[in-house]
């Protein structure tokens, strides 16, 4: 008995151990501004966080900080080719300096429910040329300082190729229904992000990133444009930290937002 005891445990520890090394390499969302287009094993879930990012905005008229705390997503592999996602913000807070009288107004709240389905089309675990589809849509479930105010739908279209074994370009183009400036309504939002991505070490990887999305605001059309660098460590197989700085590089832009993240798989 005791010997076939012994058995069953190397047996259930073995098939534990090959379906641990069955599992694709850990491929998070973040960081950077691109969307990869693998998706999690099936059965499996990631968890990603957002634990401090910072953005400022400053203009002749005023200066604005903002924050956000505990920024979720949550991905399930539905099968070995799709995905199904909820992102939430737990908190934001934001920060604004009237230059001319120097007043200082501060705003907190939570943020709206981001609900997905991402569908690859090739190459699930991210290699070569991958492919995916990837519909969204927003609930306005946050308050008015972080929450848009009414609901938004888009679809991303992840795109990857590995042009060697530690260089990789990533393409993320995008068109969104999203919501109007006075929270009421919802207008046409299109474009693009690129990256170049690099492994600099077996756990270390970066990535440089560029993107320009035009918004058509009835209120009034703006294209931003932006450039990111982030460092992504993955000490573990299952874990990952990050960190990223984002530069707007015209006057429609954020002047710098700068994050910091984990993601773990389960």
């Amino acid at each position: 008995m005791k010997h076939a005891f012994i058995l069953a445990a190397a047996t259930l520890a073995g098939i534990g151990t090959a379906q641990a090394q069955d599992l694709r390499p850990l491929c998070p969302d973040r960081p950077g501004l691109d969307t990869p287009a693998c998706t999690v094993d099936r059965g499996h879930l990631v968890i990603e966080s957002g634990a401090i990012d910072w953005s400022l905005e400053r203009d002749s008229a005023q200066r604005t900080d903002s924050w956000t705390f505990g920024d979720l997503l949550v991905r399930y592999g539905m099968t070995q080719d799709m995905e199904v996602q909820l992102g939430w913000t737990a908190l934001g807070a934001v920060r604004t300096r009237d230059r001319a009288s120097g007043t200082v107004t501060h705003a907190s709240g939570t943020g709206d429910l981001t609900l997905a389905v991402r569908r690859n089309l090739s190459h699930p675990d991210g290699s070569g040329f991958a492919v995916a589809v990837m519909p969204y849509a927003t609930l306005p479930m946050g308050g008015a300082t972080i929450g848009a105010g009414d609901w938004g739908a888009g679809l991303i279209v992840p795109l990857s190729y590995s042009l060697t074994d530690r260089l990789g370009l990533s393409l993320t183009p995008e068109v969104d229904a999203a919501v109007d400036g006075d929270r009421r309504g919802r207008h046409l939002a299109y474009g693009s992000a690129i990256g170049l991505s690099t492994v600099l070490t077996a756990s270390l990887s970066s990535a440089l990133e560029l993107q320009a999305v035009r918004d058509q605001d009835p209120a009034g059309h703006a294209t931003q444009a932006l450039a990111s660098l982030s460092l992504a460590w993955q000490p573990r197989r299952d874990l990952q930290l990050d960190v990223g700085a984002v530069a707007g590089l015209n006057a429609a832009s954020p002047d710098l937002e700068i994050y910091l993240g984990i993601a773990r798989r389960f």
